[in-house]
């Protein structure tokens, strides 16, 4: 995995794993007085008090518990392919992950966004790259990678965004409509933009984060405001909310 980084997998994704190690370890310790036991012992009732072992001793939430189940799982899978387990211990092993509610803004919210003054350049490039993610749907690693070459004319004359997520490795093809047109032309002559070949002038995720909180506040917007949430108001307020269909905004959005 860690020679892999950048081409298949995240460094937060190996992060991961090293902690789920790291968790499977100390459990064994606590649990076995052992700091290692043959893979076949790894049977639905290691799981389940795997599972336990997280809720109590780490603290952690369902969700990440169940993270840490799966990622355990991958490994496991590995030993049913090589012969070293005859009998899948996930087999009856169903964790449920509780949904997560989504933050989106509303249109009133965004628009508030999209003309609000800033005196700072910076904090107005920052809104503007999450309007156009507001607008797009992508996620803030595929702005980063947008590739000048990746804004194409399609078939019906208008102009579309044809690039793959990151994430998923799945091609996505994307209407530019008019607010993101006008963000990608107000940057096509910006240095940054010019020296790597990008369409917009991203920063750090982290940088971007902490200037969204200044706009949130400066918008009186009571959300945490990220720049994931752009991503989930394409898919409601954008599209949704104008009769686009769910099977649509699965295509264009890159999750299938």
């Amino acid at each position: 995995m860690k020679s892999l980084i950048g081409r298949e997998y995240e460094r937060s994704t190996l992060q991961r794993y090293e902690t789920c190690l790291m968790h499977v370890k100390d459990f064994m310790q606590l649990n076995y007085n052992v700091s290692d036991i043959p893979v076949v012992k790894i049977n639905f009732t290691f799981l389940v008090d795997f599972e336990y072992y997280l809720r109590s001793v780490r603290n952690c939430g369902n969700n990440s518990a169940i993270k840490y189940i799966k990622n355990l799982g991958k490994i496991v899978r590995i030993c049913l392919g090589n012969g070293w387990l005859a009998v899948d211990p996930y087999l009856n092993y169903k964790p449920k992950q509780n949904t997560v509610h989504r933050e989106v803004l509303t249109k009133e919210e965004l628009s508030r966004i999209k003309e609000k003054k800033f005196i700072m350049e910076r904090v107005g490039t920052v809104r503007d790259m999450f309007v156009f993610s507001c607008y797009t749907g992508l996620a803030y690693v595929d702005v980063c990678k947008l590739k000048r070459s990746e804004l194409v004319k399609g078939t019906d004359g208008n102009l579309w965004i044809y690039t793959s997520r990151k994430k998923t490795d799945t091609l996505s093809r994307i209407p530019v409509l008019p607010a993101a047109l006008a963000i990608i032309k107000a940057y096509e002559s910006h240095p940054q933009c010019i020296v790597k070949d990008t369409l917009l002038p991203m920063m750090s995720n982290q940088k971007m984060n902490a200037y969204l909180k200044e706009i949130a506040d400066l918008c009186d917007i009571r959300k945490l405001l990220t720049f994931h949430i752009a991503r989930h108001t394409f898919a409601t307020t954008i599209t949704l909310n104008n009769g686009v269909p769910i099977e649509s905004v699965s295509k264009i959005d890159g999750t299938h």
